[in-house]
């Protein structure tokens, strides 16, 4: 009998209530042994008599949970196997304890209590699964320590005091861990490396040492490399064997003053496991940079300046690090003579000032001086460089402000006016352009077409053509002296024949013989009239005629077209009087031409 029945009769509203109160019959109900219950329950009227009548119900009674029950490990010892190689962080094993109870009832907690791996090994619980999680806080070495041991504690996280009798509410474990040996990489003495060397250093000049060793009981040999990319500066090389860091090149600090490089070590058993190391490298600086002018300047001096005046302020640099650059020490060119314009003056401050020496300056004079100085540098051994100043003597205003650099006119020198500069400008421009407009007028203007005859008569053409002699008249054009009406008739095109059928010029020595001189000095006349490529004035035509059984022999030419009647012709034999009528004709004929 596990529940008991009992009735209470109760009177409401003239109705007889009976309730029917069920009770436990055991004094400790375990939930963990059984859960759930099922009671029939019947009730009688006529206080059970024969006749009475009767129901029924079924009663389910569930027992709730209780943390009447501590959390138990299934086993008092445990043993783990971790390999060395585990990753600090990671997850390296799972333990569990049991509990009776469910629900909230049944969450616990785990710690490690004691043991000789309690700064190695840390556990965290799994509030789903109720696990305890271990987990790697540091890295294991086989060599050095094969195994640990843990004491493990669960302990529930809810306590019910009704029960605390029932307690401790925990429980503990042992767990052994067993390390595992790996083939680990080579370990090097040291994190990260820093090396130091001096630019300008030769090539093989030892840099520093890296070392590493092989971790594992068997203790390989290790070999070392550098590890490039292809666009990295291969300025040093290790010696595979001894770990020696050393240059291959000529360094420069002022170009590179650091460099970094990934140097990796392998087991000569095993090259493909690797280790890394970064190692710095500093270049250390050399004075082998003299200083120089901090910048180009541009100084100026007024043409008003007192002697002693400041007139600009430099400065210098210097390439090299600080312990090899400043102080500066300025001071002019010892080996010169003594600069009579302009003298240097060290502020100690690694600046230095630019004085004049004496008073006044002048542009139409010397528009710019040079000023050669000398800088030295604070290294051991010192440096030094020249460098020449370049000093322009500007025309200033009153108070120091720079009015202009440039020389001016020496009308402005003179003393003249910008009024008066303007005017005489104005004048010289006018003058050009009315000598332009004269040219322009001169060259447009034409000579005219048409002559008078007296001009054309009187009128001497010269060239410069030496021509095929007299009878030569295509030697140049002569379209131009001739009449416009004329000229437009009788033009003819040179590269072709005229059509003008023109009387020949020369007769076969038969008819010259049967006709006499005036006729043929005649038809020689219209001959020359009618040939239109001869010029319109005047010329002379020649014949070569010496008449008929002339016992004289050859005649000379005439003297003169124009001889008088009266001339001696007797010496001309039987022509005599035959030359003394052509020279009548002759005459006869120009005079009617002057007319």
């Amino acid at each position: 009998m596990v529940f008991i029945l009992s009735s209470l009769a109760e009177r409401e509203d003239s109705t007889l209530l009976i309730k029917g109160v069920i009770r436990t019959a055991l004094h400790n109900m375990d939930r963990e042994a059984r859960e759930h219950y099922s009671v029939v329950i019947q009730a009688k009227d006529m206080a059970g008599q024969v006749g009475g009548l009767s129901g029924s119900t079924t009663v389910n009674i569930t027992l709730t949970d209780v943390n009447d029950n501590p959390p138990r490990f299934p086993q008092k010892h445990y043993q783990l196997y971790v390999p060395e190689s585990a990753q600090v962080g990671s997850a390296v094993g799972k333990i569990k304890a049991n509990d009776a109870d469910t629900g909230s009832n049944a969450d616990m907690t785990y710690s490690i209590i004691n043991g000789d791996g309690v700064g190695i090994f840390s556990i965290s619980t799994d509030k789903e699964t109720r696990e305890g999680i271990l987990s790697l806080k540091k890295p294991l070495n086989y060599e050095k320590k094969k195994s640990y041991t843990l004491n493990i504690e669960g302990a529930n996280t809810h306590l019910d005091f009704r029960f605390s009798h029932l307690g401790p509410f925990k429980d503990a474990t042992m767990l052994k861990i067993i390390v595992g040996d790996v083939d680990e990489p080579p370990l090097f003495s040291m994190p990260s490396y820093v090396m130091e060397v001096y630019e300008n250093a030769k090539i093989g000049t030892v840099v520093g040492t890296v070392l590493a060793q092989d971790p594992d009981s068997a203790n390989s040999l290790v070999r070392y490399f550098i590890e490039y990319n292809a666009e990295d500066d291969r300025s040093f090389n290790i010696d595979a064997n001894t770990g020696i860091i050393k240059t291959t090149k000529v360094l420069d600090r002022e170009e590179t003053p650091w460099y970094n490089i990934t140097v990796a070590a392998s087991e000569k058993d095993n090259p493909g496991l690797l280790s890394h190391v970064a190692v710095g490298i500093r270049v250390l600086d050399v004075n082998d940079n003299p200083p120089e002018l901090a910048r180009e300047y541009d100084i100026v001096v007024c043409e008003n300046s007192k002697p002693g005046q400041v007139i600009h302020t430099i400065s210098a640099t210097d390439k090299d690090d600080f312990a090899n650059g400043p102080r500066f020490n300025f001071f002019l060119d010892e080996r010169l003579s003594i600069n009579p314009n302009f003298t240097l003056k060290d502020n100690e401050d690694n600046t230095a000032s630019i004085l004049t020496r004496r008073r006044r300056f002048s542009r139409t004079i010397q528009d710019v001086y040079y000023l050669p100085i000398m800088i030295s540098d604070g290294g051991i051994p010192s440096l030094s460089s020249s460098s020449t100043l370049t000093i322009r003597v500007c025309a200033c205003e009153r108070d120091g402000r720079v009015r202009t650099c440039h020389a001016e006119a020496f009308l402005s020198s003179a003393g003249l006016s910008t009024g008066a500069l303007i005017a005489i400008l104005l004048c010289v421009v006018i003058l050009l352009a009315i000598v332009v407009l004269f040219i322009t007028l001169r060259r447009s203007k034409k000579e005219p077409l048409i002559i008078s005859e007296e001009d054309v008569r009187e009128n001497v053409v010269t060239y410069d053509d030496e021509g095929g002699g007299e009878e030569d008249t295509e030697a140049f054009d002569i379209t131009a002296l001739r009449n416009p009406s004329a000229a437009e008739e009788l033009k003819y095109r040179r590269d072709i024949i005229p059509e003008v059928n023109l009387t020949p010029r020369h007769q076969t020595l038969s008819t010259l013989e049967s006709i006499d001189v005036q006729e043929f000095i005649k038809q020689r006349l219209a001959e020359a009239d009618l040939d239109p490529s001869v010029p319109p004035y005047d010329s002379l035509q020649t014949y070569a005629y010496e008449g008929q059984r002339s016992e004289a022999g050859s005649i000379s030419s005439l003297d003169s077209a124009t001889t008088q009647s009266d001339q001696d012709y007797h010496y001309l034999g039987d022509w005599g009087p035959e030359f003394k009528k052509l020279a009548e004709l002759y005459g006869e004929i120009e005079s009617e031409r002057t007319t």
